[in-house]
């Protein structure tokens, strides 16, 4: 019973910790405009929130009981990174487009934000059935 009750917990936490390393990734892309040769990098959000959560299927092991451990499921685990597509051909080969990054760093902070704020809420529901109120 508890466990159904903290799946959505289990999840949401998952995706603020993923979305956390994702502004660090763009943070380091934004910081490092202005060097050359450098190459900026991101990763495929939805596709590391379902290995993180154990819903890929491609070739995983099926969990048959509750005690299974899930496989790629670790939170602390990083992302498969990936370059990004260079939009801005440079001269000294760096391929930060700083106004994607710009507006990848705000799309993410607001749904950090959003996923903290609905975590604070179902916490707060849960302590209101558990007082009674």
């Amino acid at each position: 019973m508890f466990e159904q009750m903290t799946a959505r917990l289990d999840f949401q936490s998952n995706a603020l910790l993923l979305r956390s390393q994702r502004q660090q990734v763009i943070a380091s892309n934004i910081a490092n405009a202005d060097t050359p040769g450098f190459v900026a990098r991101d990763f495929d959000f939805a596709k590391a929130l379902k290995g993180a959560s154990g819903m890929s299927t491609g070739g995983a092991v099926a969990t048959t009981d509750a005690r299974h451990m899930r496989l790629g499921a670790s939170p602390g685990g990083k992302p498969d990174m990936a370059y990004t597509v260079q939009t801005q051909p440079s001269q000294d080969g760096n391929s930060v487009d700083l106004d994607r990054e710009r507006a990848n760093f705000v799309d993410n902070t607001i749904r950090y934000e959003s996923t903290l704020r609905f975590i604070n809420g179902h916490v707060k529901t849960m302590l209101s059935a558990i007082q009674g109120q």
